[in-house]
C-alpha cells in the first residue's frame, strides 16, 4: 500500500509539474543522483529549492532511513510540496521550510549534512554555495543540478535570450569558479541537465 501511495503521489507531482510548467528534475538526472546518493549513503540531506517536492520525495524514498530537509520560498510551490510529501507518506522523512534560502537562519537547520543538493535559482548558485557550505560534513558532497541549463550554459552569451543572460553568466562563472576551487574536487556529469559534484579535499596539515 505504501508503494502504491508513493507511485500515485509521484504521478500526481509529474502531472502537476507538466500542467503548471513547474521545472522538476529530468528522470535520467534524478536516477543518476539516486545512484550517487546510494553510493555515498548519507544520513542527512539538505535541499535548496523544493519546488513541489519531487526530488525530496525521490531522495527520501530511495534512501530509507535518510532524512531530508528542504527549503522553498514560493508560496504555491511550498503548499503543493507539503501536500505531495504527505500523499507520498514521506512527512516523517522530509522536513520542509517555507523560506528564502538566501535569507534562511542557519540555526533552524542541522549543524551538518552529509549531502547538500542545490536546485534553486540558477543565477544564485554561488551565493547558495557560499552560504551553506559551512553545513557540509567533512566527508560530505554538494550536488548542483541544471549545470547545462538546457544547453544554454554551453552557448555564446549573444545567442541567449536577453532576459536569461545574467543568469547564464552567473551559472558559467560559478562552474568555472568551482572547477578551479582550491578546496574542492569537482566533477561535472553529462546526465539529465548536468549534475556537478563537489567534494571537499582532505585537509593537509
Amino acid at each position: 500500500m505504501e508503494q502504491q501511495n508513493l507511485s500515485a503521489a509521484l504521478a500526481l507531482v509529474r502531472k502537476y509539474a507538466e500542467t503548471h510548467h513547474v521545472p522538476i528534475m529530468e528522470e535520467s538526472g534524478i536516477d543518476e543522483l539516486l545512484v550517487l546518493l546510494k553510493e555515498q549513503k548519507p544520513h542527512h540531506i539538505l535541499e535548496i529549492g523544493s519546488a513541489i517536492g519531487f526530488s525530496a520525495i525521490k531522495m527520501a524514498a530511495g534512501m530509507p532511513g535518510c532524512h531530508v530537509d528542504t527549503i522553498e520560498r514560493d508560496d504555491t510551490r511550498y503548499e503543493k510540496a507539503v501536500e505531495f510529501i504527505s500523499l507520498a507518506g514521506m512527512s516523517e522523512a522530509i522536513r520542509i521550510f517555507h523560506a528564502d534560502a538566501l535569507e534562511m537562519n542557519l540555526a533552524q537547520l542541522k549543524p551538518s549534512y552529509d549531502a547538500i543538493f542545490i536546485d534553486a535559482a540558477k543565477g544564485q548558485y554561488e551565493k547558495f554555495f557560499v552560504k551553506y557550505e559551512s553545513l557540509l560534513a567533512d566527508n560530505g558532497l554538494i550536488y548542483c543540478d541544471n549545470m547545462h541549463m538546457h544547453g544554454m550554459a554551453d552557448m555564446e552569451i549573444s545567442e541567449i535570450p536577453r532576459r536569461k543572460r545574467t543568469m547564464i553568466r552567473n551559472l558559467k562563472a560559478f562552474k568555472e569558479h568551482m572547477l578551479n576551487h582550491p578546496s574542492y574536487e569537482v566533477e561535472l556529469l553529462p546526465v539529465g541537465d548536468g549534475i556537478m559534484i563537489c567534494r571537499k579535499k582532505p585537509f593537509k596539515k
